[in-house]
């Protein structure tokens, strides 16, 4: 039987943030009062600091414990931020996962019958997996660099769940999202993903009148991309029927080259100009696309979004966001 959130006490970190914000929603869905969920925020706990995950752990619910901890928050960004910080990111994702899991234990969750959900990165795929990835070539190789210290760090975490199964018997899950997209995204340019770079772009763009827009590399590369909506609901769906952490890809199914990309959000920004790629910019890895049966079997989950009626709601949201 699914495990029922409705009146569990849950703490969500990155519970504020893009992908949270989702979650959120779906976990009221199932009936998760306010109440009932805890999101630390990043002014108030250093999640990479133990007092401050004990803290945390004490009075999220005050004389209450938590049945769940959802762990979402990561400190991550572009290429180019993450070729920046490769030792900022590779110790903020570890030291939080580390210090989350340890003393979500010590505090009794296994006891209570709770669970632990991880979400992972599929930077932690080696540079050149076979596409589409599957769960079970995590291991066969190293990750693209650029994203190596990252991907690293959270399947480090997997691992520590897996021990922590064996020896503790603590029930958890472990998600592996592709590239997700949408409202509330991150549309900094220098530390943003891929689409909301470009949106922001196009849109910039368009109100200066300038005749071209300036991207990253070859445009060869390819990635896949997942509604964050449908990313939300394989979550909380993740926490409602997995025990045990298991590596499971949420994906949509499909790969674009980041070409084409482009070239589609030119075409649903507007934008008339011109595009001139810089290629003395990294690709990074080669080609990304998942293989989501896994997920669709065990979690009884597929995508629901289609990626163009994706991409419009979440330009449509910038234009109104946008200050």
């Amino acid at each position: 039987m699914p495990y029922d959130l409705a009146n569990k006490r849950i703490i969500l970190t990155g519970g504020a943030g893009f992908l949270g914000r989702h979650v959120v929603q779906r976990l009221h869905a199932r009936g998760v009062p306010d109440s009932n969920i805890f999101i630390p925020r990043r002014r108030d706990f250093d999640l990479t600091d133990m007092a401050e995950v004990q803290r945390l752990y004490r009075v999220a619910f005050k004389n209450a414990k938590a049945d769940v901890v959802i762990h979402l928050a990561a400190e991550v960004g572009g290429i180019g931020a993450n070729r920046d910080n490769p030792g900022r990111y590779f110790y903020a994702n570890m030291a939080m996962a580390l210090h989350l899991i340890e003393q979500a234990r010590l505090d009794g969750i296994i006891e209570r019958g709770g669970k632990f959900v991880q979400t992972g990165t599929i930077c932690a795929y080696p540079k050149f997996t076979p596409v589409p990835f599957k769960e079970d070539d995590l291991w066969n190789g190293y990750p693209e660099e650029t994203n190596a210290p990252y991907g690293v760090a959270k399947k480090a975490a997997w691992q520590m769940l897996d021990a922590y199964k064996l020896q503790y018997r603590l029930h958890s899950a472990y998600i592996l999202p592709v590239n997700l997209y949408g409202p509330w995204d991150n549309f900094d340019l220098h530390s943003s993903h891929v689409i909301p770079a470009l949106i922001r772009k196009c849109i910039e763009a368009q109100q200066r009148g300038d005749k071209e827009i300036v991207c990253w590399g070859t445009g060869q590369a390819s990635r896949e991309f997942l509604y964050v909506d449908d990313a939300a609901e394989g979550i909380v769906r993740a926490t409602e029927v997995m025990d045990d952490p298991t590596p499971l890809n949420l994906g949509a199914g499909f790969e674009i080259t980041i070409k084409n990309l482009v070239e589609l959000i030119v075409k649903l920004t507007g934008f008339k100009g011109g595009i001139v790629w810089d290629t003395t910019k990294p690709d990074g890895q080669p080609r990304r696309q998942l293989s989501v049966d896994k997920a669709g079997k065990m979690l009884g989950w597929k995508a629901q979004v289609s990626f163009e009626d994706g991409l419009k709601r979440t330009i449509e949201w910038y234009r109104a966001h946008a200050k």
